[in-house]
């Protein structure tokens, strides 16, 4: 399909579907001036800034049978890319140690869940099944002497991915700083305001998150705050990937979204240990929740016993975020309006998953704005 050659794409939100998105276009359009413009970036820890925060891992929530379970999918087939050191729309990334220069790591999980299979949104309602199971290498169900008490039922991922976020955001925007993007650090309060400083823009692509809700020109009631709080502690003195034949990360939850969800992920390149966490819908406060602490320390030494007593871990650092939510799941579309002079894409809303959806996403955003800048584009 013939398009337009972009003369400028304004990007708004530096997060991780801002980013990943920047690269995609890069790579498509190397002739167009690229420029994100944001409050935040790779670096800061605000708690308007939700990318730092994340877990972060792959372990898909999406069941939809469509977009959701394929931004996934081909996420999940970009990360092996990287880590195999392949190019990915023309970045490319070598080893290191345990994982990659990135941040990215391969590794087993274990995810036990307190509720029947069919309670947890894991099965595809179309397929009656789960749809990564091929992906990951084959789904195995654990045995019940595996089980924590009281678990229902649990399952092996052979292989899937851990994010390190601090190191993953700093490799994405060192990727988009080497492909020409420029970076503009500055609030705007609408979309139409990012356009009069930025006339010669094409297109808009409004990645925004949990901003899409402020945005005069977007005022997205839909999106609303799931606030997150985790625990970063060093990594016990036995680290907890020699204590098994395979590393393991745990992820154990009573329901795939229950505001319970206990999570150990030991982080890649020295990132020590996450401990999650909480899904506290409608919450915006920053303050530190020293009981919720509290449970979270006891939920994940109970879950992962290696870890030691909750006393006796190191804690590095305590972590407040707040997922952008969406009410009917992300939006991912194309929009024009009289009150805007060009095309606008809009990426925002993942929850949870914006990590292991941004590849996929960024893809779909591409295809979008190829979309949007046909000659003959009817939108």
């Amino acid at each position: 399909m013939a398009t337009h050659d972009p003369q400028h794409i304004a990007i708004l939100g530096a997060g991780i579907i801002g980013l990943t998105s920047a690269l995609v276009l890069a790579h498509a359009h190397p002739s167009a001036s690229i420029t994100i413009t944001a409050k935040h970036f790779p670096g800061d820890r605000s708690i308007e800034y939700t990318s730092p925060w994340a877990g972060a891992n792959w372990s898909s929530m999406a069941n939809d049978n469509g977009p959701l379970e394929n931004y996934d999918r081909i996420t999940f087939q970009r990360f092996g890319e990287l880590m195999d050191g392949r190019s990915v729309h023309g970045c490319q990334v070598v080893r290191s140690g345990e994982g990659n220069e990135a941040g990215l790591g391969r590794q087993q999980m274990w995810a036990v869940l307190d509720a029947p299979i069919e309670q947890t949104n894991l099965l595809t309602p179309q397929t009656g099944r789960i749809w990564y199971d091929d992906l990951v290498g084959g789904l195995r169900h654990l045995d019940e002497k595996q089980l924590p008490e009281g678990a229902v039922f649990g399952l092996e991922f052979p292989s899937t991915f851990r994010i390190n976020t601090q190191v993953y955001l700093q490799w994405l925007q060192s990727q988009a700083l080497s492909k020409g993007i420029k970076l503009e650090r500055r609030s705007v309060s609408s979309i139409a305001e990012l356009l009069t400083s930025h006339p010669k823009t094409s297109l808009v692509l409004n990645a925004t998150g949990l901003g899409a809700l402020k945005l005069d020109d977007v005022r997205d009631t839909n999106m609303y705050p799931t606030r997150g709080q985790t625990v970063l502690v060093a990594e016990p003195s036995t680290p907890l990937k020699r204590m098994y034949e395979f590393d393991r990360t745990y992820y154990r939850s009573p329901k795939r979204i229950d505001p319970t969800t206990t999570y150990v992920f030991p982080r890649t390149l020295g990132g020590g240990v996450i401990l999650g966490g909480s899904r506290q819908d409608n919450d915006w406060s920053a303050e530190w929740d020293s009981d919720l602490e509290a449970q979270i320390l006891e939920r994940a030494c109970a879950l992962a016993p290696e870890l030691g007593k909750p006393e006796d871990l190191q804690i590095i650092a305590r972590n407040i975020g707040l997922r952008p939510s969406r009410k009917g799941g992300p939006r991912v579309e194309v929009e024009k309006e009289k009150k805007w002079s060009v095309p606008v894409v809009h990426a925002y809303g993942h929850s949870g998953a914006g990590y292991q959806a941004s590849w996929g996403t960024a893809e779909r955003v591409l295809e979008l704005v190829q979309k949007a800048l046909s000659p003959n584009a009817k939108l």
